[in-house]
């Protein structure tokens, strides 16, 4: 998902180009503002956290793209090219260490497990807009 605050300041294209470049690909994507059942329901497993009201809030506050990316590895991939959650602490080049400046404010969210990536993608898509198709260049980035 690209946040608020990424789409707000016009990285949609810079972010998406990271991932395709790296060889991943896209297989549902849409823009949506996030309601505040949908933010709480997304943030659930930090309902009680001191910082769980300021992500509902701020999840809510503008427009977010959200997608779906497949590939050999694709979350351990993102992960690394999304950086530290902390932009901070993320490593220059990756997209949180290029991108961000504060936490509250990290451009981007990354599924960290297979067990959350499905629950986030029943949230925000369903079945049907999700593609299967191959790509022209998979003969080349993947060894048979």
């Amino acid at each position: 998902m690209i946040k608020p605050d990424g789409v707000q300041r016009s990285l949609i294209g810079e972010i998406i180009s990271r991932f395709e470049c790296k060889g991943l690909k896209f297989i549902g994507m849409k823009l949506i503002e996030i309601d505040e059942a949908t933010a709480r329901k997304h943030y659930e497993e930090h309902l009680g956290k001191p910082f769980y009201e300021g992500l509902v809030q701020y999840i809510t506050s503008g427009p977010v793209l959200v997608g779906v990316l497949e590939g050999d590895e694709a979350i351990s991939v993102v992960r690394t090219i999304v950086g530290a959650t902390d932009p901070k602490e993320a490593t220059p080049g990756t997209i949180r260490g290029d991108l961000g400046m504060q936490i509250g404010r990290n451009v981007i969210h990354a599924s960290d497990a297979p067990v959350s990536a499905a629950r986030e993608i029943d949230i925000y898509f369903d079945g049907d807009e999700l593609l299967t198709y191959r790509r022209i260049d998979e003969a080349w980035l993947y060894e048979e």
